[in-house]
């Protein structure tokens, strides 16, 4: 099952839509759906989190907590809002773009994709974007 959180105004738009997209992207990716939750909230949220888990004092847009069994995909994905609306102005993209990419990074982690060298980061790029665009297409 999949859920959506939030701790912020923010309130996902089409969420039949989204929970079928990212459903498909975890068949595609020859994984089987378990119980996945999306946290939707600020920096401040995200800042602690990001203190208290992972011992690092720095903002960034998403933290995925993977609790898989085997090829079954569970895990908490939190994302801040306010790193997304930072992200997509930077990158001259729309909220709910920005929004979509970091929802499915967060997924592709979980799916075992990292993004921790140069090589990393253009693979899970890549696939971003071909996700990407079934979604909005």
């Amino acid at each position: 099952m999949i859920t959506f959180n939030s701790y912020t105004d923010f309130d996902l738009n089409q969420k039949k839509k989204h929970k079928d997209w990212l459903s498909f992207v975890i068949k595609n990716e020859s994984f089987n759906q378990g119980d996945l939750a999306f946290v939707f909230c600020n920096d401040s949220y995200l800042l602690d989190l990001n203190l208290k888990f992972l011992n690092h004092n720095t903002l960034t847009d998403v933290i995925t907590f993977n609790y898989n069994v085997g090829r079954q995909i569970n895990g908490d994905i939190c994302i801040s809002c306010d790193r997304v609306a930072e992200n997509a102005s930077k990158y001259k993209t729309v909220f709910s773009e920005e929004i979509a990419r970091v929802m499915v990074h967060g997924v592709l982690h979980l799916c075992g994709y990292k993004d921790s060298t140069e090589q990393e980061k253009i693979e899970i790029r890549a696939k971003e974007n071909f996700y990407l665009s079934e979604l909005f297409n």
